[in-house]
């Protein structure tokens, strides 16, 4: 009988948890900004990952920063259409979060 490994509930991992909330705390600043814009596709794009960057578990919770990330595309780009005051914290802060949870997985 062989157990699958487990991870940790996020509040157990500071490291991955606080990262995590920032990038949940700058992507509701793009995604508050896209609706009073009125940019219905980014407000619709950005609409799921707040929550999911607060609360998904750890083993889901890349794929909901990836999903951030791929706004920044080379030929399509949320830069284009927000300010830079809510497209650049949101993007360091995500950034920040996948460099913590790379450095999460290079140490188990």
């Amino acid at each position: 009988m062989t157990t699958a490994r487990r991870d940790p509930p996020r509040h157990e991992l500071p490291e991955i948890d606080g990262p995590a909330l920032t990038a949940a705390s700058a992507t509701d600043k793009a995604l508050a900004a896209a609706m009073d814009s009125g940019i219905e596709r980014w407000a619709r794009y950005l609409a799921p990952l707040p929550d999911r960057l607060r609360d998904d578990p750890l083993r889901e919770l890349r794929g909901a920063a990836r999903l951030v990330r791929a706004a920044y595309g080379p030929r399509d780009s949320i830069r284009d259409a927000l300010p830079e005051e809510v497209t650049e914290p949101m993007l360091d802060a995500i950034d920040r979060l996948l460099r913590a949870i790379a450095r999460h997985d290079a140490q188990r």
